[in-house]
């Protein structure tokens, strides 16, 4: 029976390369969705083109904890085993200090640190028995935080520390690491020419990343890093240097 990887925010972008690069490792893919019902279709599709009735798609809000446990339930349906949980999705927007509402905070929370902490508890005695493994999608503003995103970089930060903590407290049946990625997709919304040139000026390699750069990142750590744990995984073309 092929292992089974659940990605969190795997419909599209960063997420979907993550599930199409574990679905070529011949894992089935749990995708979870919250918003993107059309992409998550359409991968689902694109996938089970390769190899049939390998996905199983899910909806659910991760701001609350019951609905985790009901995703965990339905992903343990799917072929009564969980092998890899990615914590990938994530909420991403400024919030300039002094305009900061507790809305936000809760958003920003719930999506980059509480959600990964509880689908981690959650999936913490399947992990165990398959002695399975985490990989958080942390960033390289939970190192270094971003002016204007003060919100977003203390979550991520907590994310890093959540990766490290739960590395002492499930080993050593589980892995838990994490990727952090910099300059990978310019974020949706207006940005301007000028504002992309700093970025890129910003970065050793003088480019932008790929987000088959985290996915082969995210598979060096699920399939051949047997012997790490803890550690954060900076993908960034030397941004954070």
């Amino acid at each position: 029976m092929a292992k089974v990887a659940l990605v969190t925010g795997g419909a599209r972008r960063i997420g979907a390369a993550i599930a199409d690069c574990l679905h070529r490792e011949g894992f089935d893919v749990v995708v979870h969705f919250r918003r993107s019902e059309a992409d998550a279709l359409a991968l689902r599709a694109r996938l089970e083109a390769r190899r049939p009735d390998s996905v199983r798609l899910i909806h659910a809000d991760l701001a609350s904890v019951n609905a985790i446990d009901a995703l965990m339930a339905e992903t343990l349906g799917f072929r009564d085993r969980l092998d890899v949980l990615v914590n990938n999705a994530s909420a991403f927007y400024p919030t300039p200090l002094g305009s900061v509402t507790e809305a936000q905070w809760e958003e920003l929370a719930a999506s980059n640190l509480k959600a990964p902490f509880f689908l981690a508890q959650a999936a913490f005695a399947e992990l165990r028995r398959r002695r399975g493994c985490i990989v958080n999608l942390a960033d390289i503003y939970g190192l270094r935080p971003r002016k204007g995103y003060p919100v977003y970089s203390i979550a991520k930060a907590g994310l890093v520390a959540l990766t490290r903590a739960l590395a002492l407290e499930m080993g050593p049946h589980v892995r838990v690491n994490a990727v952090a990625p910099g300059a990978i997709l310019w974020p949706e919304g207006p940005l301007g020419e000028a504002e992309k040139q700093a970025v890129l000026a910003a970065i050793p390699l003088a480019r932008m990343g790929q987000s088959a750069d985290i996915a082969k990142a995210v598979r060096y750590l699920v399939c051949e890093a047997d012997y790490v744990t803890g550690q954060v995984l900076a993908v960034d073309g030397g941004r954070s240097l």
